[in-house]
């Protein structure tokens, strides 16, 4: 095993979850065993499946790293050790053959484990991984639930922290977050039982609050209408927003990384593959032999100078605020004359790899400069700080407490 390999929560002696900086691996790789996580229990479980898969592919293929675990996430939530090399036909039934149960653990010795030997008489023996590629899409491997795992397990892991996770995922808060900033968007109000209607007028966008992509997301012409969808609509159910449906405006994207420097993409306006479609739908993004790669678009985008700066500064003040790690998509809305933040999705399709010509970045970069982050930047810091035992000693008895 490499000498980048994290066991358990690995402390430092100020409390504070360590990391074993720019070690190599036992044959001077820069990572040894490294692994990409992907599926999960997700409306964007498919997608997420092409996106892995290519990770996969290019870093099997590299000389920085020894050896890559393709690691499944199923649609039940069950882990899997999944054979490189495969195809997405592979996944369509669910766990592809010559599959390998994992679980996955937290807190001390946490992690990734398999079963060697019989069911009964075999033991658990650890997948030890210097850090994981991140690539699932929605659900909880993108709202920081699987982030709060993968930390709590002690596996250093690309991408974005649980909470910059789910400040992204609640399109509410983040549109908030934007207006704080300074910077414009179109208004966004919660759709619940009981809501007044919004103070401005129709047609209207329904979005999940916590959902990913464009799936769940509906144009509807009244605030009945609306309200009506809520419950029918099953992407709605943990919550729903909306917004003012504008025709004229249309979509321009970046995508961002902050290590080991700030850097911004060419700027792109994904086009709609359907005449008449009222939004860029999650067909237009996802629905081609490589996913978002394959999507028409327009990159880089013809677009006005001031809207390309607009734009640009734009997203690393967003960058800033969600605390941008790994690298993320930041999506806009214009009329080609203004321009409105939407959202930022932290673990965009492809990994935005398609994004990058100018300045070109190549993919197998983008992959190990996200495993080198991973490692030299820890999501996770947690401290025991303060816990001295001095508030439990003076602290008396519960039950006087409860008097």
């Amino acid at each position: 095993m490499g000498a980048l390999r994290h066991r358990g929560l690995p402390f430092d002696d100020r409390g504070a979850l360590g990391s074993s900086g720019g070690a190599q691996s036992r044959s001077g790789r820069p990572f040894g065993r490294v692994g990409v996580v992907y599926g999960g229990p997700s409306p964007e479980h498919d997608v997420s499946i092409l996106t892995g898969l290519q990770a996969v592919r290019c870093l099997a293929g590299m000389a920085d790293v020894d050896e890559v675990c393709s690691l499944y996430w199923s649609k039940a939530g069950e882990w899997f050790d999944v054979p490189t090399g495969l195809e997405p036909a592979a996944f369509v039934a669910g766990p592809p053959a010559d599959s390998r149960p994992l679980r996955l653990s937290v807190g001390a010795g946490g992690g990734f484990s398999f079963r060697r030997g019989g069911r009964f008489t075999g033991k658990d023996e650890p997948l030890e991984l210097d850090a994981v590629v991140v690539c699932c899409h929605g659900g909880p491997g993108e709202d920081g639930t699987l982030q709060g795992v993968l930390g709590l397990a002690g596996i250093p892991y690309s991408g974005p922290t649980p909470s910059g996770a789910l400040l992204a995922m609640d399109k509410l808060v983040f549109t908030a977050l934007a207006a704080s900033a300074g910077l414009p968007a179109m208004p966004r109000v919660p759709l619940s039982e009981g809501a007044p209607p919004p103070e401005f007028d129709g047609p209207y966008i329904v979005k999940p609050r916590f959902g990913g992509s464009s799936i769940g997301i509906e144009v509807v012409s009244d605030y009945v209408t609306a309200h009506a969808r809520l419950s029918v609509n099953p992407h709605l159910k943990r919550g729903a927003v909306l917004e003012p449906y504008r025709p004229e405006l249309f979509d321009l994207q970046l995508a961002v990384r902050m290590w080991p420097d700030a850097e911004l993409s060419a700027i792109e306006r994904p086009l709609r593959s359907r005449a008449g479609s009222e939004i860029l739908a999650y067909a237009d993004k996802y629905v081609g032999p490589e996913g978002m790669t394959s999507a028409p678009r327009e990159l880089p985008a013809h677009i006005a100078p001031h809207l390309e700066e607009q734009i640009r500064a734009a997203a690393l003040v967003l960058a800033g605020q969600t605390g941008v790690r790994g690298v993320a998509r930041v999506d806009f809305l214009s009329d080609g004359d203004a321009v409105y933040v939407n959202e930022i999705n932290t673990i965009p399709g492809s990994l935005a790899r398609y994004l990058w010509i100018d300045p070109p970045l190549d993919f197998a970069t983008l992959l190990v400069d996200l495993l080198g982050e991973a490692v030299a930047r820890p999501a996770a810091s947690y401290s025991v700080v303060g816990a001295d035992g001095a508030l439990l000693r003076g602290a008396g008895s519960i039950s006087s407490k409860l008097g």
